[in-house]
């Protein structure tokens, strides 16, 4: 299966120390070598949060020049969600690779997604449609369909993951559905087998990646006003405390941060 890894951010940080680790798992350290794709939610004066620049990559991110630049370009911001793929539903192909980018009440959304779903076939009849042919962009549309429903404008955070803590075991039910998705306000996460996080803030300590022998210190790298959470499938660091989600465990990250609104959510029928 494919791996995921995102981070919600207090202050614009960057994913550079954790996508040097992360990006080995595609087709160096692990077999994730399909494709691979992130985002990255920036914002300005005029539209905060509001900007992506995304990134996608049929070839594996272990070596595509594209994630060798990403490397060492350090790109600030709030949140970020990024993938790996080992296709299992859709061929190799640039449309297939996550995350995914829609557009709803003016935000861009991003979802990424690990796991298999079986005999999933929602109905689709409003304005989001796949343009590959994964099951994951096809749950992707759905829950978009379903939040437009839902709300005429934009909810809040907490009124959106009460919305998700309804629609999202309707999908679950179908097989593991792992994901990561964002609006730029914040990060949920939703654990159907292996999801973990840790938040990382003052004072900040010496980390080493689990993927390549690098030591860094992060005191070096951030103010005492920082603070982040970084979510992926299986840890990235030897040395830090990684929280495992549980199963149907749906988090959200707001200001680098696990929101009270998190919650746990049950597989239950249509």
């Amino acid at each position: 299966m494919c791996q995921l890894l995102g981070m919600n951010s207090h202050l614009p940080a960057s994913l550079t120390l954790s996508f040097t680790g992360f990006s080995q798992r595609g087709g160096c350290t692990d077999h994730h070598e399909d494709g691979w794709g992130i985002a990255f939610f920036e914002s300005s004066c005029t539209s905060p949060g509001k900007g992506i620049r995304h990134f996608v990559d049929k070839a594996s991110a272990a070596t595509s020049p594209i994630a060798q630049m990403l490397k060492s370009y350090p790109i600030k911001s709030h949140n970020v969600v990024a993938h790996v793929r080992k296709a299992t539903i859709g061929q190799v192909a640039l449309e297939n690779c996550h995350p995914f980018v829609r557009e709803l009440w003016g935000l861009n959304w991003v979802f990424a997604h690990n796991g298999d779903l079986k005999n999933y076939a929602p109905k689709l009849h409003g304005s989001f449609h796949p343009v590959g042919t994964t099951d994951s962009e096809l749950a992707f549309c759905w829950l978009m369909q379903e939040l437009a429903k839902s709300h005429a404008n934009v909810p809040s955070v907490a009124e959106l993951s009460c919305t998700l803590r309804d629609l999202v075991p309707r999908i679950a039910k179908h097989g593991t559905f792992n994901f990561l998705l964002s609006n730029g306000q914040a990060l949920w996460a939703h654990a159907t087998t292996k999801l973990h996080y840790v938040q990382r803030g003052h004072p900040f300590r010496q980390v080493h990646l689990k993927d390549e022998d690098i030591s860094v210190n992060l005191a070096e790298l951030n103010c005492p006003q920082d603070r982040q959470v970084i979510v992926v499938t299986e840890p990235l660091t030897t040395d830090e405390s990684w929280v495992p989600m549980a199963v149907g465990e749906l988090n959200v990250f707001v200001d680098g941060a696990l929101c009270n609104n998190s919650m746990r959510v049950e597989v239950c029928g249509l």
